[in-house]
């Protein structure tokens, strides 16, 4: 349900999906056989997927769409302006995360790689080792670390960033300008932009994470 100008939310007909991801104006399925199917906005060919097999996980920018196969390899399509899909090269990947105009991929070794725009740091990952999970904002990363600390780079207009003091962290997600984690107890802490209460998370109980 929603807005559905271009289509995006027609997907009654789908079936054997195993995950979802929605960028701007468009919507990607992953079916259980490894193929994807998408609709929504194509203006700039971020929904060609339909030749894409053994897809293993998808996640969606503003206007590209990546694919992680079975091997640790990427696939791409869409918008290439600041070389948000150049991951050609990429091995090991086991995650990945788009951004606005970003990609951001958590290698088998724990470490991570960017590419994309990088105006706000937001592809500052070298450094990063220790990582279990990523999440990619608009213009901002965040790094699950396997002691369940948080780190951050990017935009920090609204406080996204400020996620240093979290502990016991077991999941992370990144909105346009907030980030959200999900403690070992089941409760959720939460920074960023708050203009529409996406961060009046504190009295939340016993949430878990999806399959736990």
């Amino acid at each position: 349900m929603g807005w559905n100008k271009h289509e995006q939310c027609d997907v009654n007909d789908w079936h054997k999906i195993v995950a979802v991801a929605a960028g701007w104006r468009r919507t990607i399925g992953l079916k259980s056989d490894g193929t994807v199917v998408a609709v929504g906005r194509n203006k700039e060919g971020e929904c060609n997927v339909s030749s894409w097999q053994g897809i293993v996980a998808v996640t969606a920018g503003d206007w590209h769409t990546v694919g992680l196969k079975l091997d640790g390899t990427l696939t791409t399509v869409g918008n290439n302006r600041y070389g948000q899909c150049n991951v050609s090269s990429w091995r090991g990947i086991v995650a990945v995360k788009a951004g606005y105009l970003h990609t951001v991929g958590l290698k088998r070794d724990g470490t991570v790689t960017a590419v994309g725009n990088d105006k706000h740091n937001q592809c500052d990952v070298s450094g990063w080792i220790d990582i279990v999970a990523i999440a990619a904002g608009t213009n901002h990363t965040i790094g699950l670390k396997s002691d369940g600390t948080v780190v951050a780079v990017g935009w920090n207009e609204y406080g996204q960033c400020n996620v240093s003091d979290w502990r016991d962290i077991v999941a992370i997600a990144a909105g346009c300008a907030h980030t959200v984690g999900l403690k070992s107890d089941g409760t959720v802490v939460a920074v960023g932009n708050n203009e529409f209460g996406q961060c009046d998370v504190g009295s939340w109980r016993d949430i878990r994470s999806p399959g736990k």
